[in-house]
């Protein structure tokens, strides 16, 4: 047994007894690997950890925290004994899954079995990407590997193929990842539920792959790691086959050492079969000796900190940009486009599907944003998330601004989030209705406050002809749900640019713009309205009117139908205000007074929306009448469906004016 390993196994197992509860089976066994990477390989700064070309460690198989919280502490982190002692503890900086950024040395939120995985082939695709723009002979300024220890659930789950298979066509050669292979999972022996050849498999992705290493043996652990930095030109899967709960003399290689506590009894066993006779959680100051990379981390830091200075000197420009990146900036460059578009923008007075309006938008900002990176899970030219001027990445063109993900929209939002902790700023595109199979993704990316743009069209009932399958009605909902998730249904093409720019300048949490795939007509706006819709909500119609008979809210396509309603309203003398709602989120977080004034109340108040009513009493004290959806779609023309459920302006108006009537009659 590899000494220096000992003490992760100790410290994991010591720290899960203390909080009766966690994961020791996986730190057991992966002991010896990590410590063999943290000492032999990973160029990393305790005291810097944010040094832009450390190497990455990805922890996909997140339950085993306790291993890698051992190690950060260890090697000299801001995580102290105590730290440990607090696992899974309220407010502790070691919970029960790592957590970004709250832990420091940890990359990414992982926990959901695969999305590290597929966190790391998004972080390796942004050291190609840069490195390969900005690199330069003798000059590697962006050169890092990004590590990730799998286990065989992550193996298991869908997105483990979607990613991976992206990172052999992508040839990601600076990506390695370690496959904890133990064959045992919660339900017992994997045998009879995972049997594939994975080595194959991964074969076929076209990875570089290096089989049966012993996991348990540092030389052979070395050897194969040492092998897989020397090929560039593919990503590497090493099999390393572990016994689960490894050195633990009973519950080695069984099911139960996988989620609960050793116990005192096994605890004790345990210690006598390390020769551990120190007291619990008191450590040598040999081994911290041992295993403390700060004095390392700074000469690695030092030696790049020398090579950026010839970079700067020589390449100023390229340097300037890089900083911008890093530090999450956008240029002036940006604010010029804004500024030399936004009144085109509002006066524009054609009728365009919303998906268009964001097309421009792209068109017009893209290449002021040296980090940004788009891209489609094989939508392209329905998303229209692509601009002629924008090379695809490829292997041959690693320089590209544009991905081509195929059709794997859960890997494509995970690879995403791993291109947002890597300082680019990604934006994905697919239909509303398949943001189900990425959901958890844009969740974690919003658990993580990444800037992430999710590109979500053919937003309702009104795409048509393809059908209930393909038209959302509850999806609407179910993103507002998701905290700190800002939903963006713009209107029009002022609205579009308006949710762009928004989510382009949020530093703090994903965005989704939802966008349709018919036309609508342009809304007449003032000046003023560019600001005004960055708080989320504001009159587009009767807004000179104090006080009013109706109330209407409406979203996206339906703010035209609203005014529609509404001018058909005014020629019976009532009186409306109709408010577009481009994002529930941000108008939520304006002051009550503010939001109070914009919704006075009114005698009838109306939401139109074709989705699901949720959440709409989030910002309304009552709602009279819901014009939406409660039911799955159609398959017909837009049109039609639109009829079918009662979203048209004769249908809306005559139900406003029989309330209003009524309401009347009763007074």
């Amino acid at each position: 047994m590899y000494p220096a390993s000992d003490v992760l196994r100790i410290l994991a197992a010591e720290s899960i007894e203390l909080a009766r509860s966690g994961h020791p089976g996986m730190p057991l066994g992966m002991a010896d690997i990590a410590t063999v990477l943290y000492h032999s390989f990973m160029r990393h700064n305790p005291n810097n950890p944010h040094w832009v070309n450390r190497d990455r460690f990805i922890l996909s198989n997140g339950h085993g925290s306790m291993l890698q919280y051992a190690v950060l502490h260890l090697t000299g982190y801001d995580l102290s004994i105590d730290d440990l002692k607090s696992f899974r503890r309220l407010g502790s900086k070691t919970p029960g899954h790592p957590e970004y950024p709250e832990v420091p040395g940890v990359e990414a939120t992982t926990g959901p079995l695969g999305q590290g995985l597929a966190n790391a082939v998004g972080i390796a695709l942004a050291q190609k990407h840069l490195g390969e723009r900005f690199n330069r002979p003798g000059l590697p300024i962006l050169d890092y590997f990004t590590y990730v220890f799998s286990g065989d659930g992550c193996l298991m789950e869908g997105i483990s193929h979607e990613a991976s298979s992206l990172a052999g066509q992508w040839s990601l050669g600076h990506l390695i990842m370690i496959w904890d292979d133990n064959g045992i999972s919660i339900d017992g022996k994997t045998a009879s539920w995972f049997s594939e050849d994975v080595c194959q498999r991964y074969l076929s992705y076209g990875w570089h792959v290096i089989d049966n290493v012993d996991g348990h043996d540092p030389i052979a652990i070395h050897q194969a790691v040492t092998q897989a930095r020397l090929n560039l030109k593919q990503p590497t899967l090493i099999q390393c086959q572990t016994t689960i709960g490894f050195g633990s003399p009973n519950l080695a290689g069984c099911p139960s050492v996988h989620g609960k506590p050793l116990g005192a009894s096994e605890m004790n066993q345990l210690r006598n079969q390390l020769n551990w006779t120190h007291e619990p959680f008191s450590i040598p100051s040999s081994i911290y000796d041992q295993w403390d990379a700060k004095a390392a981390g700074k000469i690695h830091n030092d030696a790049w900190l020398d090579l950026w200075s010839s970079y700067q000197s020589q390449y100023p420009e390229a340097a300037k940009q890089l900083e911008l990146i890093w530090q999450g900036r956008l240029p002036d460059a940006y604010n010029n486009c804004v500024d030399h578009h936004r009144m085109s923008w509002l006066t524009q007075d054609r009728a365009m599907a919303t998906r268009q309006a964001s097309n421009q938008v792209i068109d017009a900002l893209a290449q002021s944003i040296p980090q940004l990176i788009g891209g489609s899970a094989d939508l392209t030219e329905s998303n229209l998330t692509k601009v002629p001027y924008q090379i695809p990445f490829h292997e041959t063109t690693p320089q590209g601004t544009y991905l081509h993900y195929g059709v794997r929209e859960f890997a494509m939002f995970a690879i995403a989030n791993g291109l947002s902790v890597s300082h680019m700023i990604p934006y994905v595109g697919t239909f509303l209705v398949f943001m189900d199979y990425g959901r958890n993704a844009m969740r974690m990316a919003a658990m993580m406050r990444l800037r992430v743009i999710f590109i979500l069209t053919h937003d309702s009932i009104g795409l048509g002809e393809d059908g209930p399958s393909h038209q959302p009605v509850e999806h609407l909902a179910i993103a507002r749900l998701t905290p700190n998730l800002n939903v963006w249904r713009p209107a029009d093409l002022a609205e579009t640019a308006a949710a762009w720019h928004h989510s382009l300048l949020r530093v703090d949490g994903p965005s989704a713009i939802v966008l349709s795939r018919q036309s609508v007509p342009p809304i007449s706006h003032q000046e003023s309205d560019g600001v005004a819709m960055t708080y989320g909500a504001y009159a587009v119609y009767g807004y000179q009117d104090s006080s009013v008979d109706c109330l209407i809210l409406a979203t996206g396509t339906e703010v035209s139908l609203a005014i529609s309603v509404a001018q058909r309203l005014s020629q019976s003398n009532y009186t409306c205000r109709v408010v577009s709602v481009p994002c529930l989120e941000i108008f939520m977080q304006q002051p009550v007074h503010d939001r109070t004034e914009l919704l006075s109340a009114a005698p009838c108040q109306v939401v139109i929306e074709a989705a699901s009513q949720a959440l709409w009493e989030r910002c309304l004290n009552r709602i009279d009448l819901f014009f939406g959806i409660d039911d799955y779609g159609l398959s017909a023309p837009g049109p039609d469906v639109y009829e079918h459920f009662g979203l048209t302006e004769m249908n809306i108006s005559t139900k406003i004016f029989d309330f209003l009537t009524e309401i009347e009659t009763c007074v």
